[in-house]
């Protein structure tokens, strides 16, 4: 298989799809690429990385594309979803580059303005439910491997700051954690152990709801990347060197049923809290 040339399944899919939608344009014309290169001025070898998405079309090559094809009317829809591809991938480095406690609080509207949140976290304790010394030692973590300005007090106080929404206002948080998030010990021990008796704590509010999906449990969905989706409207999925914000509705909605799938298999209430106690436990 032919490694993507983008960093994230998301923005891989967003770019082909584009790039089949060009091909169906051209197949539609009844034109071959070497057709679409001759009226647009092109080499044929761009036809080709336009419609392999090998290379992202700028606004002008997608006018060109469909001129070329006698489909101007595909252009609005074209250039809209190019934009939103470019949009969606926005490198860690840029957006943190002011600091940690910038990028905190530069999510707070967002938040205050969506009723449900949905969490699926297969790496971390999500940043709503954080102990600020658990938040501490994860931006530092974070600070360290990105090369961000070191502002992870301010940047930890913040995000403890920011999660007083599961306590105030109309919020809804369904959320989900891999077993193995307890069992990852960020800091030290007496971090850890903080932090999960916090958990525990925040399993009573009534806004908030919390299942752990067990280790070793047969399963149909596999172990996906750490996201949050926001009502209906967007989603945020986090890798490692990018955040990618997912704002098609087809994708919203895999995402929802992923989601579904997960927590499916996930326990609850008091089998929840049998094995965050038994990761306490384990606590060296």
């Amino acid at each position: 298989m032919t490694q993507s040339p983008y960093p994230s399944t998301a923005l891989d899919a967003a770019r082909r799809s584009i790039a089949d939608q060009l091909r169906e344009i051209r197949r539609d014309a009844g034109l071959t690429g070497r057709d679409v290169a001759t009226r647009a001025g092109w080499q044929a070898s761009k036809v080709s990385r336009l419609q392999s998405a090998t290379t992202p079309p700028s606004d002008d090559d997608i006018r060109a594309w469909c001129v070329a094809c006698g489909a101007e009317d595909k252009i609005p829809d074209l250039l809209a979803a190019n934009r939103t591809a470019d949009s969606m991938y926005l490198e860690w480095r840029r957006v943190q580059r002011t600091g940690l406690r910038r990028l905190q609080e530069s999510r707070i509207p967002l938040y205050e303005r969506t009723r449900q949140f949905r969490v699926y976290s297969s790496s971390v304790i999500p940043g709503f439910l954080q102990t600020f010394e658990y938040a501490a030692a994860l931006l530092g973590s974070i600070a360290r491997v990105h090369g961000t300005p070191d502002d992870v007090d301010d940047a930890a106080a913040a995000r403890v700051e920011r999660s007083h929404i599961i306590r105030d206002g109309d919020h809804r948080f369904a959320i989900l954690l891999e077993e193995s998030v307890l069992r990852h010990v960020i800091g030290d021990a007496a971090t850890m152990a903080g932090q999960l008796g916090y958990l525990l704590s925040v399993m009573a509010l009534p806004a908030v709801s919390v299942g752990i999906v067990p280790a070793g449990r047969p399963r149909d969905m596999w172990t996906l990347e750490t996201f949050t989706a926001f009502d209906e409207d967007r989603v945020h999925v986090e890798l490692l060197t990018a955040a990618v914000t997912v704002t098609t509705p087809g994708e919203i909605t895999q995402y929802a049923r992923a989601f579904e799938e997960m927590a499916a298999l996930a326990v609850y209430g008091s089998a929840a809290r049998s094995r965050i106690s038994a990761a306490i436990d384990a606590l060296d």
